[in-house]
């Protein structure tokens, strides 16, 4: 038995693995809120195959689908917007929300926004910290959340640690948020390679 190669197609096998165990564990614990999945936009092949996959594991579980979000994360280059695209398509065709990971942070910015059409962006927490009595990202965040107000976009802040952030945002609209203030993540044993890459 050994580890194959870091290739794309261990990137794909990761991803999809990924995939099933979080809605395994979703199922497990009961949740009643949303499951986020982030997803690396290079390692996926066919959206068509990647959503059977995901499908078949909720299907398996009794997991409800309309649960499930699929968020690509922002501060990864992108090498196919086109094929991107193809796969928010597929997603939110089939019923599943979409949204982009760590807005803010990465290499798109708008151009992404608005080729994509997510249902949610997910402002990065380097925007929000000390928002409360920093300018320019309150100037930022202002014009983020403008922009989703008008495209119909859902706003959640990360990475949220005070009071006084929680406030600022509050003030300026967005509901939704996530980070230290309200809890810190939790985990249960992480995925070793060996678990997925056996030969």
């Amino acid at each position: 038995m050994g580890i194959r190669s870091n290739t794309e197609d261990n990137r794909y096998r990761f991803d999809q693995e990924c995939r099933i165990r979080s809605i395994r564990l979703a199922h497990q614990l009961n949740i009643k809120v949303r499951l986020s999945i982030n997803f690396m936009p290079n390692a996926i092949y066919n959206p068509n195959l990647c959503l059977r996959t995901t499908l078949e594991a909720a299907k398996s579980c009794g997991f409800d689908t309309s649960k499930i979000i699929f968020e690509v994360l922002e501060d990864q280059k992108i090498n196919s917007p086109e094929k991107l695209k193809e796969v928010f398509d597929v997603y939110q065709s089939n019923g599943f929300s979409t949204a982009i990971d760590d807005f803010g942070s990465g290499y798109a910015g708008l151009r992404l926004l608005t080729d994509l059409m997510p249902n949610i962006i997910k402002i990065d927490m380097g925007l929000v910290r000390d928002i409360d009595k920093t300018r320019p990202k309150q100037a930022a965040v202002k014009g983020i959340i403008a922009t989703a107000q008008e495209l119909d976009i859902s706003v959640i802040a990360e990475g949220v640690e005070s009071l006084s952030e929680v406030e600022w945002l509050e003030e300026h609209g967005i509901e939704l948020m996530q980070g230290y203030f309200f809890s810190k993540p939790l985990f249960v044993r992480l995925i070793s390679p060996e678990e997925i890459f056996m030969v």
